[in-house]
């Protein structure tokens, strides 16, 4: 049967309920946040996690006001891709997590029980009505005894990726992810991977719009800005 279109309108407002379909049209709105965003690009190689990033940038802006990738605990990264607010309340939200684990514990998150804590938090915003859903996906990065890449979507579902790309170029990066990928790469060859699947889904790279973080060794560091400069000369 036909649903009526102010019928149909309730569906598309309301988060807390299901269209007759079964769909969540707020979820679905906030994936496609995701999907008009600049490109995050994920690669797990031999010891690590490559994470590289594009964000918009205006003539007059200041580019390190926009932070795509963030530290998060001394073992692990994120890149962020949707609306940059949420991702900022929910990067805060897992540093927080990451300190009341190591004041508890004595020890460092796993990576694994992070990817989860942040995913139940954004499954509940899909659950309470009155609020909306995260307008985010972030690509978390971190180790163990290797090297790991989790994707975690507005849904709160959670995926592990040997190599991932989100944003608004991902399904070009991603081509290019499937013809390159291979186990045990290289830091510099995971890197020229990235940075090979960011210029194809954006088209454009220009070196000041670009950030890049590994993790390796058990530390996740952001790479200096002339280190930046330096790798992206190959692409453009």
């Amino acid at each position: 049967m036909e649903i009526p279109p102010m019928k149909q309108m309730g569906y598309d407002r309301a988060i807390v309920v299901f269209s007759p379909e079964g769909r969540m049209y707020q979820v679905e709105y906030a994936r496609k946040a995701v999907e008009k965003a600049t490109t995050s690009v994920g690669v797990v190689f031999s010891g690590g996690v490559v994470l590289a990033a594009t964000r918009s940038i205006q003539k007059l802006l200041v580019p390190d006001s926009i932070e795509k990738i963030s530290k998060i605990d001394n073992h692990i990264g994120s890149a962020s891709c949707g609306i940059l607010a949420d991702c900022r309340v929910l990067i805060d939200y897992a540093r927080v997590r990451c300190q009341v684990n190591r004041i508890t514990y004595g020890e460092p998150i796993e990576i694994g029980a992070l990817v989860r804590d942040i995913s139940d938090r954004k499954q509940r915003f899909t659950q309470l009505g009155g609020i909306r859903p995260f307008g985010v996906s972030l690509l978390i990065a971190g180790m163990n005894a290797n090297g790991h890449l989790y994707e975690t979507d507005p849904s709160g579902t959670i995926r592990q990726w040997r190599a991932h790309a989100v944003g608004r170029g991902a399904k070009e990066a991603r081509k290019v992810l499937i013809d390159e990928y291979k186990d045990d790469l290289s830091k510099e060859k995971a890197l020229d991977v990235a940075l090979r699947a960011l210029k194809t889904g954006e088209k454009k790279l220009a070196a000041r719009a670009v950030e890049v973080g590994i993790v390796e060794g058990g530390a996740f560091s952001v790479m200096e800005r002339p280190q930046v400069k330096e790798a992206v000369k190959r692409f453009v």
